[in-house]
């Protein structure tokens, strides 16, 4: 599985990292604009990523706007064959605006910092991307 850890924070980017490092290739994008480049990359190389895990609030651009633009890229994307990543968005916003503009936007799963590793794999399982 290909992953993409977006977190502006550096003791919650490697905390996600390590509870992920056995699923797959994990990758990180430490703002908004650096995850935009990261699954451009990724869709343009034909190799897209299975899980996008997008903090809310980050610099240049927020996990909103994050999400918005790699629908929009998927959407455009010329493999006809393309399955759409999974996102979840991780936070430490729990209220409802937040939760349900998420999801508006078509976030897979939504998980309120601080992450638990059971909780996160168990968000994986209900997805698909684990048995």
């Amino acid at each position: 599985m290909r992953i993409l850890v977006s977190e502006d924070d550096f003791g919650s980017r490697n905390l996600m990292l390590r509870m992920l490092a056995a699923l797959g290739t994990c990758e990180v994008a430490v703002d908004g604009r650096e995850a935009v480049e990261a699954i451009t990359k990724a869709l343009a190389s034909g190799t897209p990523y299975d899980l996008v895990c997008l903090d809310v609030m980050m610099p240049e651009l927020d996990g909103h706007a994050v999400l918005t633009k790699l629908r929009e890229l998927e959407a455009e994307s010329e493999e006809s064959t393309l399955r759409p990543a999974k996102v979840v968005m991780t936070t430490a916003l729990s209220d409802f605006k937040t939760v349900s503009s998420a999801f508006r936007l078509r976030a897979d799963g939504y998980l309120v910092k601080p992450i638990r590793k059971a909780a996160l794999l168990a968000k994986l399982r209900e997805l698909g991307l684990t048995p």
